[in-house]
């Protein structure tokens, strides 16, 4: 958006003169070969810029034109992702898609989830930590919290590189129950959305995990179940092992959903159950890509 702003200003207070100039720093540089001076003054009301001198201008927007994009931005033109229809979030679909990134010195030991409008970035590990129970007792309230939670966020948390966890911001996570069965996607996301968790560490949601299918045959719970013998090979999340999601099961006070292995459906079981452990991180919407190009033998780097 800035950028745009200093586009628009460059062409209406500095050398609207010029025509067929679209590059920003193009405009930077010969904006200042005409107007070397300080002294040059302009109104700077509707310009999206603090100078209110001209050559201030030029070296503010040759700032602005020559900054490394934020990382999430950069990764959404590297890979064309397109917006969700249902949330303003950019998802990776398919069966392997380029989304890998090293993150705790693990090199493509993440993947990207999504990039969020807001430019955080949601990371999930590739390989499950090991297998744990939801919580110890028989509920399936994240908030309560579960037993993983707490897990997660402390010792989990903890293991990581001094790094690693000043990358993380406090992420926004739904963990309302889901319907079984349900064939609309909007409304599984607003069931999820009643219940909201601020955490630093948790798991996928199970929306999330339908949305990186490809297959317009796997869209819903409802079609990734009728399909399930196919849509495994289409969705980049699926796993050897079954692993929990963030997402209760709303007809059971005790159960969580998991994507079943082998066959590719959905089902729930017991809080008390041991399964595999994925967890999810959202990265701050500072950081950068310093190289990579996601593949899993070049995965993006961060600084």
């Amino acid at each position: 958006m800035k950028k745009e702003k200093v586009k628009e200003f460059a062409k209406k207070y500095l050398i609207g003169f010029i025509l067929g100039i679209i590059s920003a720093c193009t405009v930077s540089v010969i904006a200042a070969t005409y107007f070397p001076s300080n002294d040059v003054t302009y109104d700077n009301k509707e310009s999206g810029l603090t100078s209110t001198n001209v050559q201030g201008a030029i070296d503010e927007l040759y700032g602005v034109c020559t900054a490394e994009p934020p990382a999430g931005e950069q990764i959404i033109e590297d890979a064309g992702l397109e917006k969700d229809p249902y949330e303003c979030r950019y998802f990776f679909t398919g069966a392997n898609p380029n989304n890998y990134i090293t993150f705790n010195d693990e090199e493509a030991g993440w993947r990207i989830v999504s990039v969020e409008c807001d430019g955080t970035i949601k990371i999930m590990k590739d390989e499950s930590i090991g297998d744990y129970r939801w919580d110890e007792l028989s509920y399936n309230n994240w908030n309560r919290p579960a037993k993983l939670n707490t897990y997660l966020n402390e010792d989990y948390y903890n293991s990581l590189t001094s790094t690693a966890q000043s990358q993380i911001i406090e992420g926004t996570y739904y963990v309302g129950a889901a319907t079984r069965g349900n064939n609309d996607m909007q409304d599984q996301i607003n069931d999820e959305k009643r219940i909201i968790s601020k955490t630093k560490i948790a798991l996928p949601m199970l929306s999330e995990y339908i949305r990186a299918n490809s297959n317009e045959n796997c869209k819903t719970f409802s079609t990734y179940n009728d399909n399930r013998l196919t849509c495994n090979s289409t969705n980049w999340m699926f796993y050897k092992d079954i692993w929990w999601t963030l997402t209760p099961d709303n007809e059971y006070s005790y159960r969580i959903f998991y994507p079943v292995n082998g066959q590719g459906g959905i089902s729930s079981m017991g809080s008390t159950d041991d399964m595999a452990v994925r967890p999810v991180v959202t990265l701050s919407s500072k950081i950068k890509i310093t190289g990579g190009d996601g593949s899993q033998s070049n995965p993006y780097t961060l600084e």
